[in-house]
């Protein structure tokens, strides 16, 4: 087989994979994917020769500019591209931020810019795979509303894109194994079966999550939204527990990602700031139980308030006295709570953030 038509094997084997990436919460394979050994020994050529020109097609869709746009184009054409106005301007303005708050300290970024489209998948899932090419799957948007929730899906997948997860774990997965006899269609279903919910290791997902919360702390959102985009995909898989199958063997579970959080948020706040089992404490002193509102639940709300609080201290604010702006809990310039049906006072919480700050 030349060498052209190998490459050009190997990336529908890579877009073959990229909805198995970050946060894989996509229904399971479908039949077709699980190819039995013997159907696939045909289709493997082993040795050094074959290992270069995998490493040399992964770093062409990894490094080079008109890789990266072939395979973002084939993406496209693959997976579709939703075109809804709202969607995509947030998407863009989410991206913008981030970029700004990643390059904050790492200006790695802007030497390899995102490529990000909206596909039309139905799942809850987004993934950023070879070149920094990254996607959002329209299901994502049915379950997270928030724009702060939105941004920290985003900000682990560029976690991954930082630190070149996809490419390190695609070499891991394949090493010296490359498909060329197969047909281009099985090269994918064999391709993703090697691959999928393989390439990206637990440690892996932990860096990008903890990267996360950098980001987003830089980018100017919410870092509460870290854990309460969990504490939400717990309320909902409880209702709708087939729309979050999660891949337990590749990903940390959720209650795990949002404790590991909530415990980030109290090292941000210098330990002033605590949240168990929605209720939030300031020097270890109550201060308020949120109610569910706006369509999260009362533990979700919670982490928000926790976010403002710590981003509070983390920045001094603290050292100015708490008011009210409406129905708005103040910190110096930091909004701390909205207070909305079920809900103590703006006051009452101003009141005794001062006596307890």
């Amino acid at each position: 087989m030349n060498k052209k038509n190998l490459q050009k094997k190997i990336l529908t084997g890579l877009t073959a994979l990229c909805l198995s990436l970050p946060i894989s919460y996509a229904p399971s394979a479908p039949p077709a994917a699980e190819a039995s050994t013997a159907s696939i020994i045909g289709a493997v050529i082993s040795g050094a020769a074959a290992h270069s020109q995998l490493s040399s097609t992964i770093n062409k869709y990894n490094n080079t500019e008109p890789g990266r746009q072939e395979l973002f184009a084939q993406m496209k054409q693959q997976y579709g591209v939703n075109g809804d106005a709202y969607l995509n301007e947030q998407l863009t303005r989410i991206m913008t931020n981030l970029t700004r708050g990643i390059g904050a300290t790492d200006s790695s970024i802007y030497q390899k810019p995102y490529n990000y489209f909206i596909n039309n998948e139905q799942s809850f899932n987004a993934f950023c795979t070879l070149g920094h090419n990254l996607s959002v799957n329209t299901g994502l948007y049915k379950v997270l509303k928030n724009e702060d929730e939105i941004a920290v899906v985003l900000a682990h997948e560029m976690g991954h894109g930082q630190k070149d997860h996809p490419a390190k774990g695609a070499r891991q997965s394949l090493n010296m194994q490359i498909l060329g006899a197969a047909t281009g269609s099985q090269v994918g279903v064999i391709m993703a079966t090697v691959i999928n919910n393989r390439h990206i290791t637990k440690p892996m997902e932990r860096e990008a999550d903890a990267l996360a919360f950098d980001y987003i702390s830089h980018a100017g959102y919410n870092p509460g939204a870290c854990a309460a985009v969990w504490q939400r995909v717990m309320d909902l898989s409880k209702s709708q527990p087939s729309s979050f199958e999660q891949f337990l063997s590749d990903h940390p579970a959720n209650d795990d990602r949002r404790d590991a959080y909530a415990k980030k948020l109290n090292q941000y706040s210098n330990g002033h700031v605590t949240n168990n089992d929605g209720v939030v404490k300031v020097n270890t002193k109550v201060f308020c139980t949120p109610a569910a509102a706006g369509g999260m639940s009362a533990k979700e709300r919670a982490y928000f308030v926790m976010g403002n609080l710590a981003a509070a201290y983390h920045n001094g604010h603290n050292n100015q006295n708490a008011y009210t702006n409406g129905n708005t809990v103040m910190l110096g310039q930091q909004p701390i709570i909205t207070c909305t049906t079920g809900d103590e006072s703006a006051s009452t919480l101003a009141d005794r953030l001062n006596k307890i700050k």
